[in-house]
């Protein structure tokens, strides 16, 4: 059986905006497995008080990489990519407690969960590895103008001779 590959443009950026939205997804169905697991806690000494630290740092990773996406500079998304991956690594932790102690009633669902969140904590810290070593970009050039990020130029020149230079150095046209 042959695959077959996206021709058009219009084929690759529809799959390119699947993807995009898959770890969104994959965030969304790790929270709620979170939430179903934290529902399965026995009655033992200190599962509520486990429950409750897992369901905090479990589900905190969906809202955070929500941030992530709005974030304003590269600085910014490390940062919040980051706050993401702290969260993983404390629900880890969690995960591994409920398993040995035993707090769950169903420890297969807990492994598998465990093995999900090894997972997200390898894609966040190589998301934020690769963010880390691209240079940051300071300036887009479109057409004839130029813009210039983290600084206060902007170097704009119109191709339409009805703008004027009124517009480009101080005002709109009269």
């Amino acid at each position: 059986m042959n695959a077959q590959l996206p021709t058009s443009n219009a084929q690759l950026s529809s799959d390119a905006a699947e993807c995009r939205f898959d770890l969104e997804d994959r965030l969304l169905g790790y929270a709620a497995d979170i939430l179903r697991l934290c529902g399965q806690f026995n009655d033992a000494h200190g599962a509520s008080y486990v429950a409750s630290q897992l369901m905090r740092s479990g589900t905190s990773p969906l809202p955070n990489h929500g941030e992530a996406e709005a974030a304003q500079s590269k600085r910014d998304f490390v940062h919040k990519i980051s706050i993401c991956l702290k969260e993983l690594r404390e629900s880890r932790r969690w995960l591994r407690l409920s398993i040995l102690v035993p707090l769950v009633k169903d420890r297969k669902s807990a492994e598998v969960l465990l093995d999900e969140t090894n997972q997200l904590i390898r894609i966040f810290f190589s998301s934020i590895r690769t963010a880390n070593s691209h240079p940051t970009k300071t300036s887009l050039d479109i057409g004839s103008s130029k813009l210039e990020v983290g600084s206060s130029k902007l170097d704009v020149q119109s191709r339409r001779s009805d703008i004027g230079s009124s517009y480009v150095s101080g005002g709109p046209p009269k």
